[in-house]
């Protein structure tokens, strides 16, 4: 059974490991560089909530970070990244952190939640969006940058959260 719950200081070096990984690919996040100890605390720590999942041993297993898309009269559209550590990747741990981050939107305020920039090649991510009534918004031709240099299409999304 998976628990999501705010994260802790004594989480960070797992997140570190798990966010790393996905950066490391350059498959998925923008972020081109590595979390150390003290980027990722002041990173995670400066979000409007940073979610961590925890299996049945305690072990982090997946995060998600959630803040403001924009600011002012955009100011309530969200905007949110998730990472699931690659050896529980199909165990609906994504799902569950997509799920806990539409309510906390709800409770923190944001009308919309927003994604920027879903790589089309990662089909489990529009999958699952699709399963949870997202709404595709077009795509951006060659929008995302890979490891190797090539260019990738992205996909933005959005759900209304109110």
């Amino acid at each position: 059974m998976i628990k999501i719950r705010g994260f802790l200081p004594t989480d960070v070096r797992q997140m570190i490991m798990i966010w790393n990984d996905i950066v490391d690919k350059g498959e998925a996040f923008p972020q081109e560089e590595q979390l150390t100890l003290d980027s990722a605390m002041t990173f995670f720590g400066s979000q409007s909530f940073t979610g961590v999942a925890i299996d049945d041993h305690d072990d982090i297993v997946g995060l998600y970070i959630l803040h403001p898309n924009n600011i002012g009269r955009c100011g309530h559209i969200a905007n949110a990244s998730y990472a699931v550590d690659g050896s529980h990747r199909g165990e609906h741990i994504g799902e569950a952190l997509v799920r806990d981050c539409i309510s906390r939107c709800k409770e923190l305020g944001f009308g919309i939640l927003q994604f920027n920039a879903v790589v089309a090649s990662n089909k489990p991510a529009l999958a699952l969006y699709k399963k949870l009534g997202f709404t595709q918004l077009g795509m951006i031709p060659n929008g995302f940058r890979t490891k190797d240099g090539s260019y990738a299409d992205i996909i933005p999304h959005y759900i209304e959260t109110r």
